[in-house]
């Protein structure tokens, strides 16, 4: 028997009217939370006190492991840290971008150091002129981010000190913590139209300084109120009760530095629970990557890959 065009139709319209109430459907998709990225920091691998280790070097070992991203230590580079920019300094980030793409590892964030707690303003605008120039580091190597420091008194010259006193320094006679703080938006603000034109975001660690507290490091973010300024939360950085300090600054986190101590740390040791940082990291929404900052005396060829398979385990 032959059916014409509307015979058809007509036929399987009835069919689906017909279909048991009930049938099987195709099953809702279910929400699948996206994986953590993993990345290691060049400072794992090279803690100021021995010969310096080759950001390359770094790259291929991060490759081995299996992990996504190499976080820079822009001291760690293979070009003057305070010189200005040459075209042989470019054609070193140009090789170092070649490399890591080569091994299908992403620069995910350049960790940089600078100070405007400066009362000087020459000084501070020098300390503004550097980050600008760190800007167009992260820019020609395709890093999305570089880490900010607040700066600090610098009244203990020597960090071992410094830290032997619990990243606590008093303030330079004559001035305020007010006037850290002005010098700190004034010159983070300077950097800002740099940061935007190059599409690098600004982290600002809670570091040693006017950040040592997330009371502190939220007032500059919180005054200056940029899309292109976010928290950069460094998980070994709040000495004393860090869960709740993490906590508060979580929400303005655009990346993560994870401190472990195999080994024993080089200045301190902290028993951190990633379990519960990862939680803390979940609720606030955070869905970028996780740094590993291996801070312990042991060999890095040992203690990075038992680091980074904790990391994986926590935050899976």
């Amino acid at each position: 028997m032959k059916l014409n065009r509307r015979s058809f139709i007509a036929t399987a319209a009835a069919t689906t009217v017909a279909a048991p109430v009930g049938a099987a459907q195709s099953p809702a998709p279910v929400p699948v939370r996206p994986r953590t990225k993993l990345a290691i920091a060049t400072y794992s691998y090279w803690h100021f006190k021995t010969e310096r280790v080759p950001i390359e070097t770094v790259i291929d070992k991060a490759a081995a492991l299996g992990v996504e991203g190499v976080d820079i230590l822009h001291r760690q580079m293979d070009i003057p840290e305070r010189e200005p920019l040459t075209p042989a300094h470019r054609a070193y980030l140009q090789r170092l971008k070649r490399h890591a793409f080569s091994r299908g590892i992403d620069l995910v964030c350049l960790s940089i150091h600078q100070n405007f707690v400066q009362p000087d303003p020459q000084e501070r605008r020098k300390q503004v002129e550097h980050t600008h120039k760190c800007i167009e580091i992260a820019y020609e190597l395709g890093v999305p981010c570089i880490r900010l420091n607040s700066g600090r008194w610098n009244t203990i010259k020597d960090f071992d000190e410094l830290m032997r006193q619990r990243g606590i320094e008093p303030i330079l006679p004559g001035y305020t913590e007010d006037d850290g703080f002005n010098w700190c938006i004034e010159a983070t603000q300077q950097c800002l139209e740099k940061a935007e034109k190059c599409g690098v975001l600004l982290a600002l660690e809670n570091h040693w300084g006017l950040t040592r507290s997330p009371e502190g490091q939220l007032r500059i973010i919180n005054a200056i109120n940029s899309p292109w300024l976010g928290a950069l939360m460094d998980t070994g950085n709040f000495l004393e009760d860090p869960y709740d300090k993490l906590k508060q600054i979580a929400p303005k986190t655009v990346f993560v530095q994870a401190k472990t101590y195999q080994g024993g740390g080089e200045w301190y040791t902290l028993d951190l629970d990633y379990k519960r940082i990862a939680r803390i990291l979940a609720d606030a929404g955070y869905k970028g990557y996780v740094s590993l900052e291996m801070e312990g005396k042991e060999n890095p060829d040992t203690a990075v890959p038992k680091a980074i398979q904790m990391l994986r385990e926590a935050f899976a």
